[in-house]
């Protein structure tokens, strides 16, 4: 059985996007995924993110393959009315803001006590630990 993880959207948007520091470790977990040795989970808002993210980097036809192909790779986790009261809850309690703190309620709310990414606005986040992506390669086999 495969390992879980929950990403944050900029691990994907650094996975397939330009020269960033990021890059390699990012492209190495959706390797892992491809591979069958991780299965990566998104909030349903980190696919709109993705997308909105690429449409301002690159053309039309690109950023919609890339976001179609995280949507097939991926377990896409709803949002609904109980992930927007954690959302707002979390927001009213922490550090964190807006599409961050809808990713960090979307993770709780399936289960997960981490969360792949290199914001440290979610270590505010009780019940939720950051992990690096190159850390998350590591628990990933």
């Amino acid at each position: 059985m495969a390992d879980a993880a929950f990403l944050d959207t900029m691990v994907l948007a650094y996975a397939v996007g330009g020269a960033h520091e990021q890059r390699d470790a990012c492209r190495a977990i959706l390797e892992r995924a491809a591979d069958g040795v991780l299965d990566l989970h998104v909030s349903a808002e980190a696919v709109q993110e993705l997308l909105f993210h690429r449409l301002r980097r690159t053309d039309r036809e690109t950023a919609l393959v890339q976001s179609r192909h995280v949507l097939a790779m991926c377990v896409i986790h709803p949002l609904d009315r109980d992930v927007l009261h954690d959302m707002l809850d979390l927001v009213e309690r922490t550090e964190i803001r807006g599409r961050d703190a809808i990713h960090a309620a979307t993770a709780l709310a399936a289960g997960f006590d981490r969360i792949v990414t290199t914001d440290a606005a979610f270590d505010s986040v009780p019940g939720l630990r950051r992990i690096a992506p190159a850390d998350a390669i590591e628990f990933a086999g």
